[in-house]
């Protein structure tokens, strides 16, 4: 389909986009936090909490190499326990901002303070955590607690938000975690660099999302090296070491023969894609409009951040963008492989004020994914297509120039430069 034709059929429906913002806006999520403690009341006995089933774990990073760690597990709904833990069936089930919220605060974080340096440590509180991140299904734990809840809930654009916590005194695991044989080959060899195991999982089926929760229970790595990794920190390396792996296979790869551009939305969060021929390259580039969240000045300028790497790859941290870069060059990256070719790859990002509350860069990398699961539109060229876009974006070509290294080279027109 040409390019000009296949944008016309992405006008979004104004009245429609106003009505969901309203919805969306509803706030019930500060009354489902207020039920959450009459929810703990009942199932809490005394200090403990019992019959808890543990999809998942949280590392935080105040305070390395002294973190919070701890065990989440949903108050009232153990049977649907792997429904809670973030993955990219959320997706797939058309999970909205408030859905997600939610479930991230029907979950509660029983934690206590670790020295991330585990090595071989199976026991404990830190142990039964590690039996948890390790296993392939959710697993029913005692959790002892030590002092009331704190309902606060804490957001993050990288990690998914967390809900309340308490402080635990104790954990107790009441059955035997199922660990797949695959995590068991890579406890097992002391030797194994964190990179190469990550790689091996992938290989083997694992998402990246069970990858970084096994990174952050610190199961990876050579023996005496194996750390705890705040679950922020996990989400990016498990993304960057991924990307790279598959920057590798596709290094010798025939470029693709057009120019395609493909587009997602999900949650407020708008995507272009465009793929031309030509060795592997990547940049992302951010567009946060005024009164979306990490620019909610509703009266503000746009806000732009980008980042990009040429044929070799990066050698330092994205900072403008940060987890954003490496969960969307994932995406294209997967999709490059799958198809057995390698492209020059441009993603725009626009963030609209529907984007009322981060849910994590899941998103991005979800969004990202699934935007090549539909049709694309042609373009007779990589500054062609980029010309068609930009009347869609709320910045001008040369706002756009001055961002985007990729963009930089295209000639520009006195219309460029209007405001």
């Amino acid at each position: 389909m040409r390019l000009d034709e296949y944008i016309d059929d992405l006008h979004p429906d104004e009245e429609e986009r106003r009505r969901r913002l309203a919805e969306e806006k509803s706030y019930e999520i500060l009354d489902y936090v207020d039920d959450f403690e009459d929810r703990f009341s009942e199932v809490a006995q005394g200090d403990s909490l019992f019959g808890s089933t543990s999809p998942s774990v949280f590392v935080g990073r105040s305070s390395y190499p002294n973190v919070s760690t701890g065990i989440l597990s949903p108050v009232g709904a153990e049977e649907n326990a792997s429904e809670f833990a973030t993955s990219g069936d959320w997706y797939q089930r058309g999970l909205d901002i408030d859905n997600v919220l939610q479930y991230r605060t029907g979950l509660l974080n029983s934690n206590r303070s670790a020295k991330v340096n585990v090595d071989d440590v199976w026991d404990g509180f830190v142990g039964v955590q590690r039996e948890i991140a390790i296993a392939d299904r959710p697993v029913d734990v005692e959790i002892g607690l030590t002092e009331k809840l704190d309902l606060d809930v804490n957001v993050d654009d990288i990690a998914t938000p967390t809900g309340p916590t308490a402080r635990a005194s104790s954990a107790d695991l009441t059955e035997n975690p199922h660990v797949p044989r695959a995590v068991k080959k890579t406890l097992e060899d002391d030797d194994w660099q964190a990179q190469g195991a990550m790689n091996y999982l992938y290989r083997r089926g694992f998402d990246v999302y069970d990858i970084n929760t096994i990174l952050s229970a610190g199961a990876l790595g050579r023996g005496q090296n194996r750390k705890l990794v705040p679950t922020r920190w996990s989400i990016t390396a498990v993304d960057d070491t991924v990307g790279q792996y598959l920057r590798g296979r596709i290094r010798n790869a025939p470029s693709i023969d057009e120019t395609q551009v493909w587009v997602n939305e999900y949650m407020g969060n708008r995507y272009w894609v465009i793929l031309a021929p030509g060795q592997w390259e990547f940049e992302l580039v951010e567009m946060k409009a005024p009164g979306s969240i990490w620019n909610p000045s509703p009266t503000g300028d746009i806000w732009m951040g980008s980042a990009h790497e040429g044929f070799e790859g990066r050698t330092s941290y994205v900072d403008e963008t940060a987890g954003a870069y490496y969960a969307s060059r994932l995406g294209v990256l997967e999709h490059l492989e799958d198809i057995g070719r390698q492209a020059k790859a441009l993603v725009l990002r626009e963030v609209s004020d529907d984007y009322w509350a981060p849910v994590g860069v899941w998103q991005v990398r979800e969004s990202v994914r699934n935007a090549f699961d539909g049709r694309f539109g042609e373009a007779e060229s990589f500054h062609r297509a980029v010309r068609e876009i930009v009347p869609q974006l709320p910045i001008s070509m040369n706002s756009l120039r001055r961002k985007s290294e990729m963009v930089s080279g295209v000639q520009a027109n006195l219309s460029d430069f209007a405001p």
